[in-house]
């Protein structure tokens, strides 16, 4: 990899990480505070608001996993941790330390 590619791919990373803190901390928001809201508090309001956003986030995410996936060659196990642990509330920060690791493999090769 040329030292433009693995610029690519630095970015590439740092965008996929900062999708994963996004959309882990949508979940875990939806999960432990609005949901309880608003089915034992019965405010609804904040549900319908952070819903959609964590939508967006995980769409997001998902697209970003499989466009650094292409162009880093990561392997379907690699492919199945970051999605599976997409959907676990607080796995997504698991995904982080993974993708952390990729970022200092990839800091070795310069």
């Amino acid at each position: 990899m040329n030292m433009s590619e693995n610029a690519s791919a630095q970015q590439s990373l740092r965008q996929l990480r900062l999708a994963a803190l996004i959309e882990g901390c949508t979940l875990v928001t939806l999960v432990c505070i609005t949901a309880p809201l608003k089915h034992f508090g019965g405010i609804p309001t904040i549900s319908a608001i952070l819903g959609p956003i964590h939508g967006i986030a995980f769409v997001a995410y998902v697209w970003l996993i499989f466009s650094t996936r292409g162009q880093l060659g990561w392997s379907t196990g690699e492919l199945a941790r970051l999605l599976i642990l997409a959907f676990i509330p607080f796995g997504t920060f698991f995904n982080v330390a993974f993708l952390n690791r990729k970022a200092a493999a990839l800091n070795g090769l310069s």
